[in-house]
């Protein structure tokens, strides 16, 4: 049984998990621990999680206080929709480890999912107390920097905790031997045709995802006889016609699903890449600790997260002036570069345009207040300004992203404790990328969340003519709506305090829809992020250390 573990074990490092499950099917029967763990990690991640359920609670029989399937059997009871149950086992895990930054971020973000808000101050006081008391220097666990982006927070302990994290996936990868940007300078230089600056963008989102739907006429409008675009991808291939788009954009499409982060790295080298843009960075499914081993002269982080990867090998964090100002500086271990007026791209090709609002369930004579984010972005003080919005605008009702069927009564009930009715809550259930961004316009106007805004969402609410009210915070994530909003025109729409937010909200309801002005210029777009890059790798040329980088 040893061998087939250990098998198993190696299948899994390099994210070959069906093949995981096809070695440890066989032993299914017996009554250890181990295997019973690996099997039912195997099949969740192999898009089994129903099949997961019964080996992890094996698990669990044969050892009570396993932590590993404690968390892989909430991760399998989330992808059910059973956010509840899952919460509950992070619950156990919390109390199992309540020093552990894991632990209470994995408690606090299950609670989250299914707007379970009784415990959300102790939550955050117990992860915040877990981040404070840890040294600055460890490396011993995941800290999930993801559920800290959505809760109050101090920058400084979202750099903690990404820190922490970036050392704990990165144990055990070595550098490969240094490249130095000036050798391969003298072989893009003037006589030799043929060569490019090659850049490499590492993603498991070159599909049918919001990252790909960002960033696809970005990637058509790239100079291809200065650059060599390739796309290093991580991902499924789904056969979307988003997926086909991005094949077709003239980029080298390099699939590395199959390979460990050791294994992208060495690709990438072998490639000869000179800047590496990671865009998942601490985001499900990532393989942003391919960049440990330095594959590129220059690397850099962009669009996937939110905020600070918090890793030594990360040289610079693209944005703009108002998602990271240079006064944020000591909130970045990267090095800030600016783009001159929104650091998220977008698809200028969409139309989209108001349809009739009976095929969503929506009132044709009321104002619809778009909630597009998901609920975990919803905290207790948002919840609270949007039941204050629907006291004070009887003709308006909530339109919220489901979250489920077991959050989406939560919400109602949280409602009904607020004193209103239940069913001026209606929930989108889920649909397709192209459904999806379709019925946005039915909307009047779209409420942001924060601390964490929309991203994707606001940009979508604002292609679909809807306008967005954000209230602007100190980290990344909670100023990308702010960003987009100057972009589009709309700078008044970017409040300072959830009273003005619900004021802003209220003239708005009672007067003329404000004009967006489109703002999605993806030639322009792809020549100032080329300019960007040329900076950067000027910079590693001239065998200077990476700097912030300041928008024209």
């Amino acid at each position: 049984m040893r061998s087939v573990l250990r098998a198993a074990l190696a299948e899994m490092a390099r994210q070959r998990y069906a093949e995981a499950v096809d070695l440890l099917t066989p032993l299914a029967h017996l009554p250890s621990n181990e295997l019973q763990r690996y099997l039912g990690e195997s099949l969740r991640r192999s898009g089994r999680p129903q099949e997961a359920v019964g080996p992890l609670m094996q698990a669990l029989a044969l050892k009570m206080d396993d932590i590993d399937a404690y968390l892989q059997l909430a991760f399998a009871l989330q992808s059910l929709q059973m956010k509840v149950e899952a919460a509950e086992c992070f619950r156990t895990v919390a109390a199992l480890q309540p020093d552990s930054v894991m632990a209470q971020s994995y408690l606090a973000h299950g609670d989250q999912q299914c707007a379970r808000w009784q415990d959300f101050d102790a939550n955050l006081q117990a992860l915040l107390a877990a981040i404070r008391h840890k040294p600055d220097d460890a490396a011993d666990e995941f800290g999930v920097p993801f559920t800290l982006v959505g809760l109050p927070h101090d920058p400084a302990d979202l750099l903690k905790v990404s820190r922490l994290s970036s050392r704990f996936l990165s144990r055990g990868l070595k550098p490969l031997p240094q490249v130095k940007a000036g050798d391969r300078a003298r072989a893009l230089a003037p006589g030799r045709p043929g060569e490019r600056l090659r850049i490499a963008y590492l993603s498991g989102d070159f599909h049918a995802h919001a990252t790909a739907a960002l960033l696809v006429e970005t990637l058509e409008q790239h100079d291809l006889e200065r650059f060599e675009i390739l796309l290093f991808s991580h991902g499924p291939d789904d056969g979307s016609e988003l997926q086909r788009r991005i094949r077709n954009t003239g980029s080298r499409f390099i699939d590395v699903s199959h390979l460990d982060a050791a294994g992208i790295a060495a690709r990438m080298r072998d490639e000869a890449v000179d800047i590496a843009i990671d865009l998942k960075g601490h985001t499900a499914g990532s393989r942003f600790t391919a960049l440990a081993c330095r594959p590129a002269p220059v690397q850099v982080s962009w669009l996937g997260f939110p905020g600070t990867s918090g890793a030594d090998f990360i040289d610079y964090i693209i944005g703009d002036d108002i998602v990271t100002p240079f006064s944020h500086a000591s909130a970045y271990s990267e090095k800030i570069a600016q783009l001159p007026v929104c650091y998220q791209p977008g698809d200028g090709r969409r139309t989209l345009t108001p349809g009739p609002r009976a095929p969503w369930g929506l009132p044709e004579q009321a104002f619809v207040l778009l909630g597009a984010n998901p609920v975990y972005k919803i905290t207790p003080a948002v919840f609270d300004a949007w039941m204050t919005l629907l006291h004070q605008l009887p003709q308006a009702l909530l339109w919220q992203l489901s979250g489920g069927e077991q959050a989406d009564a939560q919400l109602r009930a949280e409602a009904q404790r607020r004193g209103v009715a239940p069913e001026r809550i209606h929930f989108m259930p889920p649909a397709d990328m192209a459904t999806h961004w379709q019925r946005l316009a039915c909307a009047d106007l779209a409420l942001d969340t924060w601390p964490c805004n929309g991203h994707t969402t606001t940009s979508d609410a604002l292609a679909a003519g809807v306008p967005v009210v954000t209230v602007m915070g100190d980290g990344f994530a909670g100023r990308v709506a702010a960003s987009l909003l100057t972009a589009a025109g709309l700078p008044e729409l970017i409040c300072d305090s959830p009273q003005a937010y619900v004021q802003q909200v209220i003239r708005l309801a009672g007067g003329v829809r404000p004009t967006i002005r489109p703002w999605i210029d993806s030639r322009r777009f792809a020549r100032e992020l080329e300019a960007l890059y040329e900076r950067m790798w000027e910079r590693a040329v001239q065998g200077l250390a990476p700097a912030e980088l300041r928008a024209p």
